[in-house]
């Protein structure tokens, strides 16, 4: 009977660790692509309608995060980023100091930053190429 060494088990459990973020970060971009795709169409109609441009391209750039969370890239976080900072200002141009106003503008893509911030150790995570192969 073979026992397994220290270094093996502390590989199985790194293994297995990235195993559980990479499900982790593709789970959450397939809810923000859904809710940019919702957001996307629901903002098209919007403009169409002569309404906010606001939720179009917030959409889209969702979407876009999705992507590249899906991929594991640190972009995804970068471009989240600048989605949020773009909705704080959004929300007040549209309602000011209005606190109450403010909560269902700002809580969700809040909620979502704090989850994109624990995908961290998901994110930018590269595996060295092989020796002797082309990069």
């Amino acid at each position: 009977m073979t026992h397994a060494t220290t270094a093996d088990t502390a590989a199985s459990r790194g293994q297995a660790r990235r195993g559980g973020w990479r499900l982790a970060a593709r789970c959450l971009a397939a809810v923000l692509a859904l809710i940019g795709l919702v957001l996307a169409a629901g903002g098209i109609w919007l403009i169409a309608l002569d309404g906010s441009w606001y939720y179009a391209p917030a959409g889209l750039g969702l979407v876009l995060v999705a992507v590249l969370l899906w991929r594991q890239e640190m972009a995804a976080l970068q471009l989240y980023l600048l989605v949020w900072l773009a909705t704080v200002a959004w929300a007040f141009w549209e309602v000011g100091t209005d606190w109450w106003a403010q909560v269902p503008r700002l809580v969700a893509p809040t909620v979502i930053l704090l989850a994109m911030l624990v995908m961290l150790p998901a994110l930018g995570r590269r595996r060295a190429p092989a020796r002797g192969t082309a990069q």
